[in-house]
């Protein structure tokens, strides 16, 4: 093992502390109404109704509504100028310790709309999955998800009503031990494939997985590797098992990833200067970074840089997705962001 004060130059380097970021501008971007506190994750149904993950709370990082329970929001992006609302959830849930992070929806054969929330109620770890009610605007809740080999879940992708594949962003739920397998950089974390009928590890040895998501023809599974700074393709096999295709390696810290339903390009939510949003510093406010991936698949993937802020309007973006012309930039503890494209 290497002495600690080798490992700083190498930690360093994985969350790019020293990066700043040149900016990249879009005409007609505005702030959405209604996101004051985070907006962790966006997943938008085919309709164009936007969900929203807010209030994400994590140990040691900046909050600003920590008294303030989590809540997933909606936005109708058919209208000129929509405003995001907090959905109403049914009694029994409690509310009082929702800590929403990923999110991923499935619409069923029936049209009906399950969305699957990365819960972390008292810092804990559960998949809560709901029925969107949509004339209501409202989620009822159906099923709390437990178990052992999802101790850290970060972000979800839904496969049925009640099967998804989840990112464990760490090892140990321990907070103490979660921040020393980052120092370690122990590349433990993994994808895990969750049914009713079990749960299993279906990939493993990452440094840190976050986003998660899926092709348009289901083929596919990418994952997102924040501190290693790469994307993993991954065949999905009948069993549900996933074989590794390729890794396309960038130069940032990638966040959660958004699939363009209809080109297939990948929207990447990115930290250019990670250190910035661990160690919180008004004056010098962590940057947001939106990455285009066109043609994963080929041997060269055209990746451009559609928008770059030093923080001085969105601070630490984590999802983009688009629709119908439009794109949304979420954070992980500050506004979000319309643009037209």
């Amino acid at each position: 093992m290497l002495p600690a004060d080798a490992l700083i130059p190498t930690r360093r380097n994985r969350l790019n502390a020293s990066r700043e970021v040149e900016p990249v501008n879009l005409p007609g971007c505005r702030l959405i109404k209604g996101v004051e506190a985070g907006s962790e994750d966006i997943d938008i149904l085919p309709n164009g109704l936007a969900f929203l993950s807010a209030g994400l709370k994590s140990p040691g990082i900046q909050c600003f509504a920590p008294e303030k329970p989590g809540g997933i929001l909606m936005m109708d992006l058919n209208k000129d100028s929509p405003r995001a609302l907090e959905l109403r959830v049914s009694r029994g849930f409690d509310l009082s310790t929702f800590n929403p992070h990923g999110i991923s929806t499935f619409i069923d054969k029936d049209d009906t709309v399950y969305l699957f929330v990365a819960n972390h109620p008292e810092f804990k770890s559960t998949v809560e999955i709901f029925q969107f009610e949509e004339e209501e605007n409202s989620l009822l809740h159906l099923k709390t998800v437990r178990h052992e080999l999802l101790p850290s879940v970060n972000d979800i992708v839904a496969v049925g009503p009640e099967h998804f594949y989840a990112t464990n962003s760490h090892y140990f739920s321990d907070i103490f031990l979660k921040y020393l397998e980052v120092y370690l950089n122990l590349r433990w974390t993994n994808v895990i494939y969750y049914s009713p009928e079990g749960a299993r590890v279906v990939a493993e040895g990452f440094d840190s997985t976050n986003g998660i998501n899926i092709s348009p023809d289901h083929k596919y599974i990418y994952v997102a590797d924040s501190f290693a700074h790469e994307i993993h393709v991954m065949e999905k096999l009948a069993n549900w098992s996933l074989s590794p295709v390729k890794v396309l390696q960038l130069d940032t810290i990638v966040d959660n990833l958004s699939v363009d339903p209809s080109t297939g390009d990948l929207w990447v939510g990115c930290h250019p200067n990670a250190l910035k949003l661990l160690i919180y510093d008004p004056s010098r406010p962590p940057a947001s970074q939106v990455l285009r991936i066109q043609n994963i698949l080929s041997e060269t993937p055209a990746v451009s840089t559609v928008y770059a802020n030093n923080g001085s309007v969105l601070q630490g973006s984590t999802v983009a997705s688009v629709y119908g012309g439009k794109l949304l930039i979420g954070t992980l503890y500050h506004r979000a962001l319309q643009c037209p494209l």
